[in-house]
Formats: C-alpha cells, sequence, structure tokens
C-alpha cells in the first residue's frame, strides 16, 4: 500500500526518468513551452550576437560604461572604436567532457555584443577598460570644451556690468 502511494505522488515525467538513471534527477521543473523556447532560441543565436546588459553614467570628468561579461573569456573581449560607435565583443563558452549528464542548461553560450554611439563630448583617444569580476568597465573621459561652465551673473541696476565665464574643475 505505502509503495503505490509513493508511485501516486510521482509526476509522469519522473515516473517515466526513473528506469532510465540510476541517479536521482537532481531537478526537474514544468515548462510546457520550454522545447519551443529552445528552438526559437537557437534560431535567434545563429542569426546574431547576444546583446550585453549596460550600465553608464557620467562621475565628474568621466563617463562609464560597466557591461556584464560574467564567464567570458578575458582574451575574447575586444573593445573598438569607429565612427563614434562603441563596440565590445566576448566570447563566452562551455565545453562539456564525455559523460556529463545534462539536467539543466539554460546559461547562454556564444557571442556577445553591445554598440554604443558615442557624444561629441567625449575624448575617444584616452578610452580605458579593465575587466574585473565578471565586469567589463570602459572609462571615457569627457573632453574640456564639453566640461560645464560656471557663468557668473551681474545684477543689472544702474550700471550694466560684464558676464565673466569659467571653466568647473571637477
Amino acid at each position: 500500500m505505502v509503495a503505490t502511494d509513493i508511485e501516486a505522488r510521482l509526476s509522469p515525467t519522473a515516473r517515466l526518468l526513473e528506469g532510465q538513471r540510476k541517479d536521482p534527477v537532481m531537478l526537474l521543473r514544468y515548462e510546457p513551452f520550454r522545447a519551443f523556447d529552445q528552438v526559437t532560441e537557437e534560431l535567434v543565436r545563429e542569426r546574431r550576437a547576444r546583446q550585453i546588459p549596460v550600465d553608464a553614467y557620467r562621475r565628474g570628468n568621466e563617463f562609464k560604461v560597466h557591461l556584464d561579461l560574467p564567464g567570458a573569456d578575458p582574451d575574447s573581449i575586444d573593445v573598438t572604436v569607429e565612427n563614434d560607435v562603441l563596440t565590445v565583443r566576448a566570447t563566452r563558452t562551455w565545453v562539456r567532457t564525455e559523460g556529463d549528464q545534462l539536467h539543466v542548461t539554460e546559461r547562454a553560450q556564444g557571442e556577445f555584443q553591445r554598440q554604443l554611439l558615442l557624444g561629441e563630448s567625449l575624448d575617444r583617444e584616452h578610452l580605458t577598460a579593465t575587466y574585473e569580476d565578471g565586469v567589463l568597465t570602459v572609462t571615457i573621459p569627457v573632453v574640456e570644451q564639453a566640461k560645464p561652465l560656471k557663468v557668473a551673473i551681474t545684477h543689472i541696476g544702474s550700471l550694466a556690468k560684464a558676464v565673466e565665464a569659467t571653466s568647473i574643475a571637477a
């Protein structure tokens, strides 16, 4: 009676896998449309590189761009600037060994790319990049002409006075 209760509690997929493996299934989810998603991902993957997530902000006299590249081979990372476009490319691969039994494979593999249009206020000649803990950080200095100016305002009373503009050192 106990054995039939346990069998009744197993999902149909678990019952099918039960006789095929000696080791228990570590993780099993029910996603009826996962097969369709995988086929679609494979088709899209062949047509174009995946896009890299980005955070970009200005801090003082620098413009910073953080790109998430976890697991990417540092030697595969390529950063170029051409015609005001910053392009970052990287490759992430996982080599399976003989005997590996895949239970879940969701991490994207292959080529990743991101392109960003650089404004005129950024100094492309002195761009730097560092890769640490799976994050590529691109630092682009702001050109001198693009730095904000502090404009002194003169109160016009009975006499008009000159207005002086000076550069702000951040």
